[in-house]
């Protein structure tokens, strides 16, 4: 799977990686339903740091169709909601 961190590139994530990911994802997302700042920018740092940790970096030059896009480390509640379906960031 291509993963685009907004701002940052692409990563190759392998799809194994995923359940680790949405229990990230799910807490992300419960912390924003409660308007709960702190946790969100700790939540959100923490997801895009497994990505990048779990993730191969694709060259700068590459560019691979998304399947799926996160957003910037500095991204707000209100930029995440924009980004957010049913499912979170990450479906499934």
């Amino acid at each position: 799977m291509i993963v685009r961190i907004m701002g940052e590139g692409q990563v190759s994530l392998a799809d194994s990686h995923l359940a680790e990911l949405n229990k990230l994802d799910d807490e992300l997302l419960a912390e924003m339903e409660n308007g709960d700042s702190p946790g969100f920018r700790r939540t959100l740092q923490a997801l895009l740091t497994r990505v990048r940790d779990l993730g191969d970096p694709l060259p700068d030059d590459s560019l691979e169709p998304s399947e799926l896009i996160l957003p910037s480390p500095d991204a707000t509640l209100e930029d995440v909601r924009e980004l957010l379906s049913d499912d979170g960031l990450i479906p499934g």
